[in-house]
């Protein structure tokens, strides 16, 4: 079985302001296990469904995209855009239009950040910077198996 963790914070407790736009704004360590034999790649999509609002949420706002993470690889580390990305790593567009990681900014209350990992059975083409939907169409019919670890965050606490 698939499973995804952080040594930075538990699943559904709450992610270090380090991690986030109030802070470093780096991308947490995150480590994983159970990648199915027959993975050619992997994917990881963060995104957060409670924007703006979690009282009512109006759009799922995406923080980081990734693919053709080779499935060998086991971990990602921390600030990966300064420890270094797997080779061969690819990524996509967040919704600031960046191909960066880009951490937890909520304007109001607490939301969640729902790191998705999905084992592929294929490497996907090049695509460019795609945006989340566009690695998610590419990926049909090639999900081999997933895994989430949700992370919490409230500005100012």
């Amino acid at each position: 079985m698939l499973t995804i963790r952080s040594p930075a914070f538990a699943d559904h407790g709450p992610i270090p302001q380090r991690y986030t736009a109030d802070g470093a704004n780096v991308s947490p360590p995150l480590e994983w296990a159970g990648v199915p034999a027959a993975a050619r790649s992997l994917a990881l999509i963060v995104d957060d469904p409670d924007a703006p609002d979690p009282r009512a949420p109006q759009r799922t706002w995406v923080h980081w995209v990734l693919y053709d993470i080779p499935a060998e690889a086991r971990a990602l580390g921390e600030d990966a855009a300064l420890s270094g990305l797997p080779p061969g790593t690819r990524s996509g567009l967040n919704d600031w239009r960046s191909a960066a990681y880009g951490g937890p900014a909520p304007p109001v209350g607490r939301h969640r950040y729902f790191h998705k990992l999905y084992a592929l059975d294929v490497m996907l083409p090049e695509l460019g910077h795609p945006t989340k939907a566009r690695v998610l169409a590419a990926m049909k019919g090639h999900v081999l198996a997933e895994a989430e670890l949700v992370g919490t965050y409230q500005a100012g606490g």
